[in-house]
């Protein structure tokens, strides 16, 4: 990393954080990304769902497909995500390119959650769909690094152990997401989990 640019992020003059204090930055930022990969995940887990509610056809094995593919579109906005909110994070700070990550994966979600169906409003509900995963897709692909650069420019030492706890939090994420999914269609009647 350019050191003109840590500097920025932490000057030599500051006092070097407690331990207590990069814990608690380490705590926030893996809460954050295990939140952001829970929402992504739960949307992929429920695609079939998703699929009757949003993607209608006479073939449900193309709504599934159509489904699906929206999900996987958002992957490629990951990349994307990464650079532009990485130079932001740069320019502005890590902690600056975080929240805006942390929002933009709530509007996305929040965009997802409130949609009216295909037979309410039509075409528009499937390229709202396709935006507000676009726009979770971006969110994912800034946030893993903002997030990590952000745990490693405050940690003195342990620097891999505590950036480790990135890739933890999504495996955590994913097994909380599977769980809530298992639990929501093994408690919900079929009718109620559609609506």
């Amino acid at each position: 990393m350019n050191d003109r640019v840590l500097h920025a992020q932490q000057p030599e003059s500051a006092p070097p954080l407690s331990k207590s204090m990069v814990r608690r930055i380490v705590f926030s930022s893996s809460v954050g990304n295990a939140l952001e990969w829970f929402d992504f995940l739960v949307c992929g887990y429920f695609a079939a769902l998703i699929a009757k509610a949003f993607f209608p056809s006479n073939d449900e094995w193309l709504s599934t497909m159509l489904a699906i593919g929206t999900f996987g579109i958002s992957f490629l906005m990951r990349p994307l995500g990464a650079i532009v909110l990485g130079v932001y994070g740069d320019r502005k700070g890590r902690k600056a390119a975080l929240t805006l990550a942390i929002l933009l994966m709530m509007i996305g979600t929040l965009t997802m959650a409130v949609m009216p169906t295909y037979q309410q409003i039509g075409v528009a509900a499937l390229l709202l769909v396709l935006l507000a995963h676009l726009i979770q897709g971006f969110a994912v692909g800034g946030e893993f690094g903002s997030a990590t650069a952000f745990m490693v420019e405050h940690s003195a030492s342990k620097r891999g152990y505590y950036a480790s706890w990135q890739f933890a939090s999504q495996g955590l994420a994913a097994i909380l997401a599977a769980v809530f999914g298992t639990l929501l269609s093994a408690w919900l009647p079929p009718t109620q989990l559609e609506s």
